[in-house]
């Protein structure tokens, strides 16, 4: 193969047209960076959960004891003997055991009825304001600036998934990406040219200085296999058991919060981590969709909590759980609601 100059490679991928790019990770990065640089016991670790599509807080929280509620909703409003109490006539979705139970020992917090100003029904603005934490037009996410305001690591915060999240993105460092399925690093000729266009250069101007930052660190640690992730995730030993496992079936939640589990078990240097969840838009039939959605969010997290009071993190770890908004007070036709700009969170914190 021809060898290339970073110039043209910023020509040929587009990237003289990009911000801060992200970094794209291996499960080796990680777990070789785990081993030679571990986070310090006691370094607090933010892992949030982003509900796509516009979760309904009414029947999440749910105000069961209420008339307006009643009547407003006569398709989808739950009665008092299918939710789980909370406190101040609220109860919580009767699928949310898992919440529940970590509500009951005073692990989770919930905050209701927040919003913003001027707010409009579109998905797209709703969840830039709240990844930005900026109203009206914003490049960076919130925690994409914290990103910017630490030292140089690309294992410093970290989103699940092939694309990175607007939230960890920032003007001129990112957080970076780790795909569930892994990825493959270039090898031969072609690891050895892109190991030349990661070298710094005093004269590159700031979108081929970004380029080669973000392609030196794909480099700068180890790919060595090592033992971490062949282990199994710490065992979630205090949940009750069904059919020999943990309650609670599989989700590609439950995936990305056992890869973080594990992770953050051997010590990962990463203070964020980001995963998500989507099919929250209930215009349809909301009762038995978001009840199983929601299930999914309370055992998956549940699951987490429990593997991480296994290990010596457990003091460590919040967990924040928000959506872009919540749904219309009336129900519709269909059994299901519309949408409200208001987001409804809860935040499952262990101390």
């Amino acid at each position: 193969m021809d060898t290339i100059t970073r110039r043209q490679f910023l020509k040929a991928t587009g990237a003289g047209a990009l911000g801060a790019a992200a970094t794209s990770l291996t499960f080796e990065d990680i777990a070789e960076a785990a081993i030679s640089r571990p986070l310090p016991l006691g370094t607090p670790i933010l892992v949030v959960v982003t509900l796509y599509g516009g979760n309904d807080g009414l029947n999440t929280v749910v105000p069961v004891t209420d008339p307006i509620y009643q009547s407003l909703r006569p398709g989808i409003a739950y009665k008092e003997s299918d939710v789980l109490p909370l406190r101040e006539n609220l109860y919580l979705n009767g699928s949310m055991t898992g919440m529940h139970a970590l509500w009951n020992k005073n692990q989770v917090a919930i905050v209701r009825g927040v919003g913003y100003p001027n707010s409009d029904r579109s998905h797209f603005s709703s969840m830039a304001i709240w990844q930005s934490a900026i109203l009206g037009a914003a490049k960076t996410g919130w925690l994409g600036r914290w990103v910017e305001t630490q030292a140089e690591d690309p294992m410093l915060a970290i989103g699940l998934g092939s694309v990175l999240p607007p939230l960890l993105a920032g003007e001129k460092r990112s957080g970076s990406v780790l795909p569930l399925g892994g990825l493959k690093l270039p090898t031969g000729s072609l690891a050895s040219d892109c190991m030349k266009l990661s070298i710094a250069n005093r004269n590159d101007n700031l979108l081929q200085a970004t380029a080669a930052r973000s392609m030196r660190n794909l480099f700068t640690v180890s790919s060595d296999i090592t033992p971490i992730l062949k282990a199994p995730a710490p065992a979630a030993s205090d949940l009750p058991t069904a059919v020999g496992g943990n309650a609670g079936g599989e989700s590609n939640l439950t995936q990305q919060l056992d890869v973080v589990a594990k992770l953050v078990a051997a010590g990962a240097p990463t203070r964020v981590w980001s995963v998500s969840l989507g099919g929250f838009d209930t215009h349809a039939d909301e009762k038995g969709a978001q009840a199983i959605l929601l299930g999914v969010v309370s055992e998956g997290i549940s699951k987490f909590m429990s593997q991480m009071r296994a290990t010596n993190r457990s003091k460590d770890v919040v967990v924040l759980v928000y959506s872009e908004f919540g749904r219309r007070v009336r129900g519709n036709a269909s059994d299901g609601t519309d949408m409200e700009p208001l987001v409804q969170s809860l935040s499952s914190v262990k101390r």
